[in-house]
Formats: structure tokens, sequence, C-alpha cells
């Protein structure tokens, strides 16, 4: 693609999908016709332009049309309007809607870009001096030690997660905090460093507003998410597990609870790598009765056997959290009775308390195969998500010619 065509243009999103578009469009300050341009994600050469509409029977909505390219280097949406590049066929259809739903009116405005670094100089460097954090209140208890909002140098917002003595050997941890700071995506918690220089242990990351995916759901602004919120966190989910699949990388824990939701819903992965190096039994299948059994494949349980095909495994339960608004796995069951039931094929059946599609619950039974082979990738899912249609609305719109 030529990025010459879109470079520094305020219009065009390059790295977002259909999905994101939509919730970035229905913010409430948007109004009718704000649009944005992005890469199509079926015609590597097209793009896509995406408008905020209106309509008496449905209210605010967002509508989809093909941008198509011509033979000689132009663009077109319908065949009786071409133009010589994207500038000039946006900068037409702001002055006449040509049979778009709406003129175009403004550009959406771009989110901000996730900070991975507190400073430049902590780009490689990342043993942060304790005395630049101010642990200011405490959020909670997480698997490994106690979980506070902070500032560094009282400006920039950091959430502080404090480890337990004992809990995992330093170095063991260094390590796998190098591995963690080196991936970045947009789904993915932004890991700012560590002060590993005394007990205990200080993992310094990004603050996320809204807390846990798990205490979110289960509190007044999470039981009052629409059906396709829920499907926008599938699908958010399933897009950073979709980039450690990629990195082969496992995440060993995945549930609602290292999920973590802010503004406007925004929903990324956190801890992923971090039970490898735990040293208490809480994450021993062998002793612990803490293991997360409920969300652990079998394989996972009885022979160690970790791969990215038990975290989707993971992921099917945790799909079975979000779309019951929290509610524990397996309601009523302790952990040995859930190994020995699921060892004989048990499933958690489709819930009768919340609407859940059949096909969605298809998609949790299909993680849930006895074979790990048979299981989704989560590219499948991300894109299973992304393309779930809430409504049976048309995907772009056909302009008349």
């Amino acid at each position: 693609m030529n990025s010459n065509i879109t470079a520094g243009v305020s219009w065009f999103f390059e790295n977002i999908s259909r999905k994101e578009a939509e919730k970035l469009l229905l913010a409430e300050e948007n109004a009718r016709g704000t649009f944005l341009v992005r890469p199509s994600e079926h015609n590597p050469n097209g793009y896509s332009l995406s408008v905020k509409d209106w309509e008496e029977y449905r209210g605010y909505h967002v509508k989809h049309y093909k941008i198509k390219p011509l033979d000689n280097g132009g663009f077109y949406i319908s065949t009786n309007k071409t133009f010589d590049s994207l500038a000039e066929l946006v900068n037409a259809y702001t002055k006449n809607a040509y049979g778009l739903c709406h003129v175009l009116s403004k550009p959406c405005k771009k989110p901000q870009p996730t900070m991975w670094d507190l400073a430049p100089t902590y780009r490689d460097k990342w043993e942060i001096p304790r005395d630049e954090l101010h642990l200011i209140k405490r959020l909670g208890r997480g698997n490994f030690g106690e979980v506070y909002y902070g500032k560094w140098k009282n400006n920039i917002e950091v959430a502080v997660k404090t480890l337990r003595e004992g809990t995992m050997s330093t170095s063991a941890f260094l390590q796998e905090a190098a591995i963690m700071k080196k991936f970045r995506h947009k789904r993915l918690v932004a890991l700012y460093g560590v002060c590993s220089e005394q007990e205990p242990i200080y993992i310094v990351q990004e603050y996320m507003t809204k807390g846990s995916l798990l205490d979110f759901l289960r509190q007044d602004e999470g039981q009052g998410l629409e059906f396709e919120e829920l499907v926008y966190i599938a699908f958010q989910v399933a897009s950073g597990m979709e980039y450690l699949e990629s990195k082969q990388l496992i995440h060993r824990d995945l549930a609602a609870r290292n999920v973590l939701i802010g503004e406007n819903n925004i929903a990324k992965i956190c801890d992923f790598g971090l039970a490898r190096v735990i040293e208490d039994n809480e994450y021993c299948p062998k002793q612990g009765s803490r293991f997360p059994v409920k969300w652990t494949a079998p394989e996972a349980i009885v022979y160690g056997r970790f791969s990215i095909k038990s975290d989707v495994w993971s992921y099917g339960i945790l799909l079975m959290e979000l779309f019951t608004y929290g509610q524990v796995p397996y309601p009523g069951m302790h952990g040995r009775e859930v190994i020995e039931m699921v060892e004989k094929g048990y499933r958690m059946p489709k819930p009768t308390s919340h609407y859940l599609p059949d096909e969605i619950y298809q998609i949790m039974i299909n993680c849930w195969d006895a074979n790990p082979e048979k299981r989704p990738t989560f590219e499948f899912l991300t894109h299973y998500f992304e393309g779930f249609n809430v409504t049976s609305e048309v995907p772009y719109r056909e302009v008349p010619d």
C-alpha cells in the first residue's frame, strides 16, 4: 500500500478493524457524518469508508462503503464518480453525498496512542528507582500480591503490583519481565518497568481505569453492558491472544481476572507469562487447591502440557464469564469434581440466565474440544468476533450508480 497517499492525513486510520472503527465513530461527541478511511480487510489495494449515520427507527449506527482501486491508480465508490486520489474522493464527498447516507462532515478523532515507556531512557533500561514511584491507593489483591494505583514522578498514572516475598525467584521473574517488555500490542497491558533490587519486587505497568474485567462485569456499570459491547470485548481479547499466538508465546492464566478494562470498554490482557515463574503451590496442580483448575485445559492439569491451545480452552471459559456477567464457571462444583467431570466429557451447558446465541455457545464448545489440535486458532476467533453481526445489517453499502 502506498503510504504517501495517506501520510499525515487526519481522516486516515492505518491499523484499525471494522469493529474498532465503529466503536470510535459511535462516541457521543461525534455528529452524524463523522467519518474515517481505513485499509480494506479484503482488497490489499482498496480502502473502506466508515460513516456515522442516524435513522429514526434505529438511532445512531455506522455504514461502511468500499473504496475500490482503478487500474490507473485512481479510486471510486460508485463507477460514475472516479477520482485520481483518496484525498480528492474524500474532498468531493464532504461537499455532496452523491448517494452516501450523509455528506462527510468531520474526520473522527484519533485515540491516544498507547504509551509504552515512561520516558525515552526507559526503552531499554527498565529498572525504575523506587523513590520515583508514589503509591497512592490499594486497588486490590492479585494472585501474586497487592496492586496499587500510583504515579511515577508525581506525573504519570501507573498501576504497581507488589510481589509477595518468596513468590518467585528474582532472576526467573526478570527473565520473564524482559520477554513481557519486548512484546507490544494494543491489546496487551504495557509493562513500563520493575523495581527488583529489594523485596517486595514491584511491577510497574499501564493503569487501566476500570480495573479487571471480572470486577467490572460484577459492578453496576458492567452489568449494564449491551450484548454488542460483550462481543467487542471478546474480539479485543482474541486479538491480543492472536498476537501472542503469532509470537509463539503462551499466557497460561487467561481469565476475566487477567483482562483489564479502560475508558470506552477498551480491553487489554495482563500477566501473560507470569504463571510460569510462580514458585508457591498456588500454580502447582499437584498440591495447590487454589490452582485455577476451572480455567485450565485437561492436558495442562493432568500432564502439565501448556500450549497456545490450552490458552484457547481458557478463552472459552473466559467467554462464559463474559456473557454471564462474571459468574463463576462450573457453578456449585469444586476443582476436583470439575477435573473428573471434564475428563468424562462434561462441558458447561448453555446458560439460561443470560442471552447467548447458539453460535457463540458452539464456539465455546469448540474451544473445549478434548483434542487440543481441534480447537480453533486465536486468528480464527479474532475474525469470528470481529465479523459477528449483532444485527442482520448488510456489511457494506453499495452506492447507486
